[in-house]
């Protein structure tokens, strides 16, 4: 099923926990845990999500098709069978990418104003 603009543009804007999500997933599939820290990682330890904050927004996008669960597992040695992994859905990428367009166009619009400094 193939998921129209409208789809789209009816998730936006994104909450932030799961604009963060979506590019935790963006370059590979990952569990829980390392979700959460490629989001510390990325931040610079700005964002630091909850567990809860982190499995609600997982479900919600779940729902959503936004990601879905794997059954897809590393090697025995690296991997804990109590992980639950997860990859970005193409209708998934495809909001990340709406969202990415709309953040730049505000930012565009903060510079036209004077609110943001301009590149030198």
């Amino acid at each position: 099923m193939a998921e129209s603009r409208d789809d789209v543009q009816a998730l936006l804007p994104l909450p932030l926990a799961t604009f963060h999500i979506l590019l935790a997933l963006a370059d590979e599939d990952r569990h829980g845990y390392a979700i959460l820290q490629d989001i510390a990682e990325r931040t610079a330890g700005e964002l630091k999500l909850g567990a809860g904050t982190l499995y609600r927004s997982i479900s919600r996008m779940l729902e959503a098709g936004l990601i879905l669960e794997i059954d897809e597992r590393p090697a025995p040695e690296e991997d804990d069978e109590r992980r639950r992994y997860y990859r970005i859905t193409p209708f998934g990428a495809a909001v990340a990418r709406a969202e990415t367009g709309r953040l730049m166009e505000l930012v565009r619009l903060a510079r036209a104003s004077g609110l943001v400094p301009r590149k030198a």
